[in-house]
């Protein structure tokens, strides 16, 4: 299976789209800031999760973008979906003639490890990613400082900055 920026990128996005719209809409440009990822990359990318109404474009001043559903409600596999992302692990995208026309040995083999790769990525919730780095927030700031360094994560003001700012 080859999972291309454009998938990665947009889950990013939702994620760091999710952790701060409490606040109001977000804008591109954060969301680019803070995840170094293109700003037109970001404009097509959501283009298309709006049009799939995974987000929802807020006009005017303070304007950005909301979630269009809850998180509990948007799954990784939708949002990769919604950019045009196949997750394949076939040569012949499930089209049977891997191997001059045919199909090849392992065709049944790529074409069930699809099968649980979208079921595992359909059972993630954006709530489930959204929790996780509360989560990584909350062990962070509650670890001693030589610890986070010994281990060489960031420290916690940078993970923090990553997570909320």
């Amino acid at each position: 299976m080859r999972l291309t920026t454009k998938g990665r990128f947009a889950v990013t996005a939702m994620i760091d789209l999710a952790l701060r719209e409490h606040a109001g809409p977000v804008s591109l440009a954060g969301i680019s800031g803070r995840q170094s990822i293109s700003l037109s990359y970001l404009e097509q990318l959501f283009g298309k999760l709006r049009r799939n109404a995974l987000v929802e474009s807020v006009r005017g001043p303070g304007g950005g973008y909301r979630l269009g559903r809850s998180t509990a409600d948007i799954s990784v596999a939708e949002i990769i979906d919604a950019v045009d992302e196949p997750v394949d692990a076939t040569q012949c995208k499930g089209k049977e003639n891997c191997l001059d026309d045919r199909r090849c040995l392992t065709h049944d083999l790529w074409a069930n490890l699809n099968t649980h790769m979208v079921q595992y990525l359909d059972g993630v919730s954006l709530e489930n990613l959204v929790s996780e780095q509360r989560d990584r927030l909350a062990r962070c700031e509650s670890a001693p400082q030589v610890h986070v360094l010994r281990d060489r994560r960031p420290p916690c003001s940078a993970v923090a900055d990553a997570l909320i700012n």
